[in-house]
């Protein structure tokens, strides 16, 4: 399975910010932690600092509804979620 570890973040989670690596596993997050070790084959991430957020939920969204077109559809505003850090929202 593909692995990726993301080294020296700021983790923010559950109110608490610490800084650490995450280990990612076929998709999943396996382990969370200061200095964890690398499995072979593996992508590394310098995090550097950087702020790690959980996905976001977005409880706002308004989507079109046929014949409405100044509104965005299901696929132009799920993709605008994505790539803003959103992974659950609710019309």
């Amino acid at each position: 399975m593909k692995a990726l570890v993301i080294k020296d973040a700021r983790i923010v989670n559950e109110g608490r910010t610490t800084e650490g690596d995450v280990l990612i596993i076929g998709g999943r997050i396996e382990q969370v932690g200061r200095g964890l070790s690398v499995p072979d084959g593996a992508s590394v991430l310098d995090a550097g600092g950087k702020l790690l957020l959980p996905g976001f939920i977005d409880d706002q969204v308004h989507f079109r509804e046929p014949g409405l077109t100044r509104k965005g559809d299901i696929y132009t505003e799920s993709t605008a979620a994505v790539s803003g850090g959103i992974t659950s929202y609710m019309e």
